[in-house]
């Protein structure tokens, strides 16, 4: 079986691989603007199907499963995006620090036949981060292409998270152990 992975993230990419199955990275370009309002806990999940939608059935052989996913950090209730710039950032950081917050992934799996989607949720507490914490990170890594602003497993995540619930690879966009589980239970649907 041939993985397709269909997404520029170079964390989801690290991760796939390193699970071990044969993947090949794909471009989908798609529209991600919500048509309608939706709960913030199906946001990741309606993304990572339109994702799949995107890439037509005839284009995967029967060896092929396309995998998509979306991440999407929420906050009371509030989703929080890739920020726009610096300033976007440093704000949504002020808003995660000292609280908790919310992972989900959205994935969807999809063969020339069959499709199955699901979410996974992470919850993850911030430390209260001062503003030179924030000022650093935001100076010095790679903020502006992560949904709420970090990555778990940059500096800040180091020192500003004390606790989460759930998926650790779900925050960094990819939850590797239930994603396994579902292509177990994907495979026989594929031949």
């Amino acid at each position: 079986m041939q993985l397709l992975l269909a997404s520029q993230s170079p964390r989801r990419r690290e991760l796939l691989t390193a699970l071990g199955f044969a993947v090949r990275f794909i471009n989908i370009h798609v529209d991600e603007t919500l048509d309608r309002p939706l709960p913030a806990d199906q946001i990741a999940e309606t993304l990572a199907l339109r994702k799949s939608q995107g890439y037509d059935n005839s284009n995967l052989n029967d060896d092929e499963v396309l995998v998509t996913a979306d991440t999407v950090v929420v906050h009371q209730q509030q989703v929080l995006g890739k920020p726009q710039d610096i300033d976007d950032a440093r704000r949504m950081l002020r808003m995660l620090s000292g609280d908790k917050h919310q992972v989900f992934t959205g994935v969807c799996l999809k063969s020339s036949r069959h499709q199955r989607s699901f979410t996974e949720k992470t919850d993850v507490w911030f430390k209260q981060l001062t503003e030179s914490e924030i000022d650093h990170y935001t100076t010095h890594y790679a903020c502006l292409d992560k949904a709420g602003s970090y990555g778990i497993q940059d500096w800040i995540g180091m020192i500003g998270i004390e606790r989460i619930d759930g998926c650790y690879y779900n925050v960094m966009g990819l939850p590797t152990a239930r994603l396994y589980k579902e292509l177990q239970a994907f495979l026989p649907d594929i031949h």
